[in-house]
C-alpha cells in the first residue's frame, strides 16, 4: 500500500474517531439538558482504497453521516436541535474546490445591486478592443 493511501486512511480514521467523541464532549456539559444522551446507531467503514463512510445518531436528536475518499472528497450531513428547539440541518461537500455547506440557518449574502448588474451586463456585451483581436493581432469585426 502506498504511503499516500496509508496517510489518507489514517486521516479518515482519526476524523471518524474525533467526530464520534464530539458528542461525548457536548453531553458532558453539566448545564446540558440532555447530558444522558446515548448513541442509538453507529456505523463506520474504512476501506483499503481510502474511501470511508460513517453514520451515527443519538437519543437527543443529533445525527451525522459522511462518505468520501480521504484527502480527496467528502460529502455528508448533520442535524441537531438548537437550544431554542429549532432543528438545524447542514449538508456539505468538500473537494478540490473547497468546502461547500448548505443549510437554511446559514447566512446569505445580500442581493447584488441593480446598478452593478447593469454594469456587469455592459462589460459582458462590450468587450475591450484587445478581446476582439484574432491570432494575427488584427482587430476582427
Amino acid at each position: 500500500m502506498s504511503k499516500t493511501r496509508t496517510t489518507s486512511i489514517a486521516i479518515a480514521f482519526v476524523a471518524t474517531i474525533i467526530l464520534c467523541h464530539c458528542n461525548h464532549f457536548v453531553a458532558a456539559r453539566p448545564d446540558q439538558y440532555d447530558a444522558a444522551a446515548e448513541t442509538r446507531n453507529f456505523k463506520s467503514e474504512v476501506k483499503e482504497d481510502g474511501s470511508y463512510q460513517y453514520q451515527y445518531e443519538t437519543s437527543n436528536g443529533i445525527a451525522a453521516g459522511e462518505s468520501g475518499v480521504g484527502g480527496y472528497y467528502a460529502s455528508g450531513s448533520s442535524a441537531y436541535y438548537a437550544p431554542d428547539g429549532q432543528l438545524i440541518q447542514l449538508s456539505y461537500t468538500a473537494d478540490e474546490n473547497g468546502f461547500h455547506p448548505a443549510g437554511e440557518h446559514l447566512p446569505t449574502p445580500p442581493p447584488i445591486p441593480e446598478a452593478i448588474l447593469k454594469a456587469l451586463e455592459y462589460i459582458r456585451t462590450h468587450p475591450q478592443q484587445e478581446d476582439r483581436k484574432g491570432a494575427s493581432g488584427q482587430a476582427q469585426f
